[in-house]
């Protein structure tokens, strides 16, 4: 069975020092879908207006990507506009809801079962809405914003309770904490559910806390980033797709499924949009993979392909 996601599919218009892009394939479900299309199969639920160029995301379904749950809904589809001045946060210039606004998502029969599921940064309503109708997941996975952080934390602290994973950055944790000292903050995370907790550091990697024992990756030494927007999405889908292909959820695969994450996200920035997610071969993840085992190992590291195709 596959891994199911439920997020927001967008056409953007990103500037960044390496250039302009208009209205280019993007949003939350579509970065996942394409990064942990590379380990395991991926049913995706989110919405687009009649407007939608449907040709875009042909690759997706070539890569085995199940767009059933993908509906089409009268209006235009989300439009985010956003900046890099200098590659660092992005600067959002103009955000156009349009059908994602009233977007509630009803989980196709076939897609309920999924035994792993990613619930991306979407309304916690929402995300709470579709936990209601998974009906034999193992794993479950939530990401978030500061957006609702800061406007219903309440209900933030109530997906927290149903999930046994989570993704923040390092200021959504430590501001939904309410604690600026990080092991602290997470901790509090995992009093509220989780058994793990999966804190995004952008250019300094990421950290990971699961079974009261932290583990970190640093991130993979680019020499060129054209465009950071879905870095944290294609990180997440990296790590949960190898969590599926594996379908082991121990220390291990955890950790793993870190050093993925951080090898999709590594190629999702080198181009604009999904473009670097399209076509890479299995050859060049590996590679990234052995690379950033070596930089964090005193052992010397072979072949780093562990994971089931």
């Amino acid at each position: 069975m596959d891994l199911l996601v439920v997020g927001s599919v967008a056409l953007d218009t990103i500037s960044s020092p390496a250039g302009e892009r208009e209205e280019q394939l993007g949003g939350s479900a579509i970065y996942f879908s394409a990064a942990a299309s590379y380990f395991s199969p991926v049913r995706l639920v989110g919405v687009v207006g009649d407007d939608f160029p449907w040709d875009r995301v042909d690759f997706l379904r070539a890569r085995g990507v199940d767009l059933d749950g993908l509906e089409t809904a009268p209006g235009r589809t989300f439009r985010w506009r956003g900046a890099y001045p200098e590659m660092g946060d992005a600067r959002t210039l103009s955000t156009e809801l349009n059908v994602f606004q009233a977007f509630r998502p009803e989980i196709p029969q076939a897609y309920r079962s999924s035994p792993v599921a990613f619930l991306a940064n979407i309304d916690p309503d929402l995300q709470l809405a579709v936990l209601d109708q998974l009906e034999e997941a193992e794993l479950v996975a939530c990401d978030t914003m500061n957006f609702w952080i800061d406007s219903r934390p309440g209900r933030v602290f109530d997906v927290l309770g149903r999930v046994q994973m989570a993704f923040f950055n390092d200021a959504e944790v430590r501001s939904l904490a309410g604690e600026g000292n990080l092991p602290k903050a997470i901790r509090r995370v995992h009093a509220a559910g989780p058994q793990v907790v999966v804190v995004k550091k952008g250019e300094h990697g990421a950290l990971m806390s699961h079974e009261g024992s932290l583990f970190a990756v640093p991130a993979f030494p680019l020499t060129e980033v054209r465009d950071p927007t879905g870095a944290g999405d294609s990180f997440a889908g990296g790590m949960m797709g190898y969590l599926r292909s594996r379908n082991v959820f121990s220390s291990q695969t955890f950790k793993e499924a870190l050093i993925y994450g951080t090898v999709m996200a590594s190629f999702a920035v080198e181009e604009f949009g999904a473009e670097a997610l399209m076509d890479l071969k299995d050859r060049q993840i590996q590679e990234r993979a052995a690379t950033l085992v070596g930089m964090i190992s005193l052992v010397p590291q072979g072949n780093y392909a562990k994971r089931s195709p």
